[in-house]
């Protein structure tokens, strides 16, 4: 039975203001980090764990917010996982040391780790299904892709204004709404009866390995590939996440089901949403250098760059609908992944001296086809899949989404390191060398949206055109 027609449209403001405030988290850092970098003395390397300590958390964990959503109640995790994610906001906000704004960096991530799939799933407990449903998973998801790009002006304006602290801080009251709402307004979802098994060894073995694995692709530019600081400890991630493999196999409440992802479309979609993090996602922190250390833009100004990219990813989220009735859910990813690669593309011709007008071309572009692979990565995602493992389905699309950023971004690191040899830092370089390298970070990623291309092809169905049921959706704002 789902949510009584008088309290869906507050429900649906609840899901849309959990995913915005996600998304929002996962930008608003990157304009105020100089500020927070320069005040807490953190080092450059060091850094860039204000980032990835959010991504990490999140993706590390995500599977068993999956499982456990599906197990204990999806609005129970919910309100959980926005208690969590709000405390490490005001504890972010009030960090007096890296290693405090690390930890709450952290919870963030392991709140917003329980959040999504619990969000994702209270959408197909709350509202029939059909074309309601469908309109409220397309606002749902349109709110992730618009709050990428709005978390970079709103981090600007903030920052500027009141500093660095307000970007943890505008959180709180967001969090606190919608846990006043969330018990009224959200219908809790069936618990399956009988025995409830949580798989320990496999979450703590796929938890370590992942964060293993990242570390030494986060470290190894650094110290060396080859390094003994950093070697050993990937060969120690493998082992894991092949333990991880073997333990969900033998378990008898395994943390995911492997027969899952003979759902082509779920398989599909967690792909694609690596590679769009891997390509999309790490477009913030390379446009935000050029913008504050080529340019140098104040944060407001640089925040205010973003502005354009947030209002095709609008438009973007109008046109899902007619894009999915023309050219089916492999074509709209397709062509959003081909619209961000021409962006890229365009992003190599920013030029040391240039000015905040020679971005709007590529980012105007970049924003249109976030919103296409954004939302659609999710609708593909939830195609087919059983309703009683929705929160795992919507955890491994995060999980990829995730991981795919953390990567992308280690690897851009590295090549962009064997090109200016490691003795040397962007945060350190003269605007014409870093500017160079930025136009490298484009150019990968560039590369990595044909790779998108290509994958939204040959793993997700190609339906010349999605009914309802199908997952097409209806977007409004």
């Amino acid at each position: 039975m789902n949510n009584s027609s008088r309290f869906k449209g507050l429900a649906l403001l609840v899901l849309a203001f959990s995913q915005l405030i996600m998304a929002l988290d996962y930008t608003i850092i990157f304009v105020s980090m100089p500020s927070l970098g320069e005040e807490l003395g953190f080092s450059a390397n060091h850094l860039q764990w204000v980032v990835s300590a959010y991504s990490l958390a999140f993706g590390g964990f995500l599977l068993i917010g999956g499982r456990l959503s599906d197990l204990m109640g999806r609005r129970k995790m919910f309100i959980l996982a926005m208690s969590l994610f709000g405390l490490g906001s005001l504890l972010g906000g009030l960090a007096d040391s890296q290693l405090m704004l690390i930890i709450a960096r952290g919870l963030q991530g392991f709140g917003g780790a329980l959040l999504s799939p619990a969000t994702l799933s209270l959408i197909m407990s709350n509202f029939e299904e059909g074309a309601e449903r469908n309109k409220a998973m397309g606002i749902w998801a349109a709110m992730g892709g618009v709050g990428m790009s709005l978390g970079l002006l709103l981090g600007g304006v903030l920052t500027s204004f009141i500093g660095w602290e307000a970007t943890f801080f505008v959180n709180v009251p967001i969090a606190l709404f919608t846990l006043l709402l969330a018990p009224a307004v959200l219908k809790e979802s069936a618990v399956p009866s009988g025995r409830k098994h949580f798989d320990i060894a496999g979450t703590i073995s796929v938890t370590a390995g992942m964060l293993l694995v990242v570390y030494y692709l986060i470290q190894s530019p650094v110290s060396g590939w080859l390094s003994a600081k950093t070697l050993p400890l990937v060969m120690i991630g493998a082992i894991l996440l092949a333990s991880f493999v073997v333990i969900e196999k033998r378990t008898k409440g395994p943390l995911i089901n492997f027969r899952m992802f003979r759902n082509r479309n779920l398989t599909g979609a967690a792909l694609i949403a690596f590679l769009f993090s891997a390509s999309f996602g790490t477009l913030y922190y390379f446009l935000t250098l050029y913008t504050q250390n080529v340019l140098h833009f104040s944060a407001i100004q640089s925040g205010l760059t973003f502005l354009p990219l947030t209002l095709s990813a609008f438009l973007g989220a109008k046109l899902i609908t007619p894009m999915l009735a023309k050219a089916g859910v492999s074509g709209t990813i397709a062509s959003g992944m081909a619209l961000g690669g021409i962006g890229f593309l365009l992003l190599t011709q920013l030029s040391a001296s240039g000015n905040a007008w020679v971005v709007l071309p590529g980012t105007i572009i970049i924003g249109l086809g976030q919103a296409f692979v954004f939302t659609t990565m999710f609708i593909a995602g939830s195609t087919g899949v059983d309703p009683r493992e929705q929160g795992v389905s919507s955890a491994v699309i995060n999980t990829g989404q995730q991981i795919g950023g953390a990567i992308g971004l280690a690897v851009i690191m590295a090549i962009i390191t064997a090109t200016i040899g490691s003795d040397s830092t962007m945060e350190t370089m003269s605007p014409s060398a870093l500017n160079s390298s930025i136009h490298t970070a484009f150019i990968v990623s560039a590369v990595v949206t044909l790779i998108g291309i290509i994958v939204a092809f040959i793993a997700l169905k190609r339906a010349g055109g999605a009914s309802p049921e199908e997952g097409t959706v209806v977007v409004s704002h």
